[in-house]
């Protein structure tokens, strides 16, 4: 059974949802929010398998709420679902830890579909977002990161510290801090939480599928 909350600020919008996934045997509504703070205490409260967030909301956004319950839990999965698909959307959901981005036009066939893909472990994306994932990763080519960053990264992926990471990879621990800013740089993030969201949105860093 796939545990869901809804998180909309448009009561008609959020009941609709809930209403419809309602009907899906697979799945199971634990909660639902109408503003950003209230989806962050309902979210750590029932601890679901996947969130719908829309991504302007009162109190807090989209964004912070992904941040606020990344921060203490990582489990959940996220499907931003919005009417927006610019840049200035798309990257900063993903950097905040979304794997799936999805319309509020996809049909209901789509909507499911992506939600049992999601918490199958999948990243559904709506095609014209993949698109634009795709030429951001084509225009950020030039700043592969190293062999030595691949290591750092995939340790920080796997949630070391930087003292574990130094131990591991045989460096300083001001070495290790080296990389991680040359890291962040280049994947053009500003915190360790972001590093990782990037890493496994891009695939630079596979998911492991075993646990």
């Amino acid at each position: 059974m796939i545990r869901l909350v809804v998180v909309d600020d448009h009561p008609i919008v959020r009941h609709g949802l809930v209403s419809m996934l309602h009907y899906e045997p697979d799945m199971q509504i634990v909660g639902q929010a109408g503003d950003g703070a209230q989806a962050v205490r309902v979210i750590l409260e029932q601890n679901p398998d996947v969130v719908l967030l829309d991504l302007r909301l009162p109190e807090l956004s989209g964004i912070d709420v992904m941040k606020h319950v990344r921060a203490q839990q990582t489990s959940t999965r996220f499907l931003v679902l919005t009417t927006y698909d610019a840049d200035e959307y798309i990257m900063p959901a993903l950097s905040a830890g979304a794997q799936g981005y999805l319309l509020k036009d996809a049909s209901p066939a789509e909507l499911t579909r992506a939600i049992r893909s999601l918490a199958s472990g999948g990243s559904p994306l709506e095609p014209a977002v993949a698109a634009r994932l795709l030429t951001s990763m084509h225009d950020d080519k030039e700043d592969e990161l190293s062999a030595r960053e691949m290591d750092v990264l995939k340790l920080l992926v796997e949630g070391a510290s930087n003292k574990i990471i130094a131990s591991q990879l045989n460096l300083s621990e001001n070495t290790v801090k080296s990389h991680l800013s040359h890291i962040f740089s280049k994947l053009r993030v500003s915190s360790r939480a972001e590093a990782v969201a990037v890493a496994l949105q891009r695939g630079i860093v596979p998911i492991d599928r075993s646990s």
